[in-house]
């Protein structure tokens, strides 16, 4: 995991019309589709809100000119975190139903409801299109650039300033694990081996965990002392230059804006 994070932006730096959209647009986009499919509320028409969602971010993925594989790639690695709680809801009995039935029993009485299998369903939906326009957002936007399109929308400036950092010194973080691997791995040392004694292996292990930290701590007092040579206070910001919407880039938003809400509402206004 810590070698991908090398390569955690290499689609980013493609070219395509999703690409060179400001990251302004993409950020509002993203968020007001995670919001109309978050804000509908919970019955069956959760599923033609989806799939009207997943067909634009299919054509913005399309657009975008990236393999289907990285999308489901990053799927794949998000899935098991949101998975678990969605599966967990076909044995719950929630306030969202009045009468529940029963569709299979499982040992210990444990009791799986029709009501909550629909339930667990709309929930995976407003999960994947939630999380598929997110992949969309990280896998053509830089970094660096999406910090800065939320600070010319307002976030504060210690959020961006915070941000920043974080994105920078990450990489700062993962050389430094890679150099205490590579000393692990010229002593032959694997802590995986189950020919060493376990105890070793923990104790090595612990050993090695304590060192990285010793190091981010004496990396992050370097940074600081850096900081305040270079005139870094309590005022301090990240620079983020003025910049314009292009017309194109106003029409698409508003544009694609109008589509998620009149969709939004048009489905939960219908019987």
């Amino acid at each position: 995991m810590i070698d991908d994070l090398y390569y955690i932006e290499k689609h980013a730096y493609r070219t395509s019309i999703v690409h060179r959209l400001d990251a302004r647009v993409k950020l509002l986009v993203t968020l007001a589709a995670i919001v109309a499919i978050v804000v509908l509320p919970y019955s069956t028409k959760v599923y033609e809100l989806g799939l009207v969602l997943f067909l634009l971010f299919a054509l913005l993925w399309a657009a975008s000119r990236l393999p289907p594989t990285a999308y489901l790639r990053r799927l794949l690695l998000i899935l098991p975190f949101g998975i678990f709680l969605i599966a967990f809801q076909v044995f719950v009995k929630n306030s969202y139903y009045d009468v529940f039935h029963t569709i299979a029993t499982l040992p210990f009485g444990i009791e799986v409801y029709a009501e909550s299998v629909e339930f667990a369903s709309i929930l995976l939906v407003k999960f994947l299109v939630s999380i598929s326009f997110i992949i969309l957002l990280s896998s053509t936007t830089k970094m660096q650039d999406m910090i800065e399109a939320a600070g010319r929308l307002g976030l504060p400036r210690e959020f961006t300033l915070t941000l920043g950092m974080m994105v920078r010194y990450i990489f700062v973080f993962a050389e430094m694990f890679n150099r205490v691997r590579t000393a692990m791995e010229t002593r032959s040392f694997d802590p995986l081996d189950r020919t060493l004694p376990y105890r070793y292996r923990l104790r090595q292990v612990g050993y090695t965990v304590g060192s990285i930290f010793i190091r981010s701590y004496e990396q992050g007092e370097r940074t600081y002392t850096s900081m305040l040579c270079r005139g870094h206070g309590a005022n301090t910001g990240l620079y983020i230059r003025r910049k314009n919407l292009r017309t194109g880039e106003m029409a698409f938003f508003f544009a694609t804006l109008a589509f998620i809400v009149l969709s939004t509402v048009l489905i939960y206004l219908q019987p």
